[in-house]
């Protein structure tokens, strides 16, 4: 028996404590706990690029071959909508739809927002503002990311 407990407590001598457990489970959280709050900015800058990405150039194409088929940019008052289905009065020369819109939804920005469409434009002159809100999605703030 005596050489049972000898292998006993030398097999205890070799275990982690419960505090060295409780501490590297601390540090691993204090670790999670960094790399999710900077992901979250890292997605947050995403968002911005993704918004500038679609104002600027995705949706460039589709306004331009809309232009080239009706004559002229869709109005304020057709917005997007007319790059998706056929307004009423044009629907002759409609050549579209022009942008894939599941459902016939139009994209959103990343902070689920429509996007702003407006023609003539009050930022460009002679051509269309397209912009989002931003991630205060308050229309007219310093955020607002446009084709401008």
């Amino acid at each position: 028996m005596r050489h049972l407990s000898r292998k006993f407590s030398s097999a205890q001598r070799r275990a982690f404590t419960l505090l060295e457990i409780l501490v590297v489970l601390a540090i691993i959280g204090l670790l999670v706990g960094l790399a999710v709050t900077k992901v979250g900015g890292i997605f947050a800058s995403k968002q911005e690029d993704i918004a500038r990405l679609f104002v600027q150039a995705s949706m460039e194409l589709p306004l331009t071959s809309y232009r080239i088929n009706m004559g002229d940019f869709p109005s304020t008052a057709e917005g997007l909508q007319a790059l998706v289905t056929a307004p009423q009065n044009k629907a002759d020369r409609w050549q579209g739809p022009y942008i894939k819109a599941p459902g016939g939804n139009l994209p959103v920005d990343p902070w689920g927002e429509p996007y702003i469409y407006r023609y003539p434009g009050t930022k460009n002159k002679g051509s269309y503002d397209l912009f989002s809100k931003g991630p205060d999605k308050i229309e007219g703030t310093p955020d607002d990311i446009g084709n401008w």
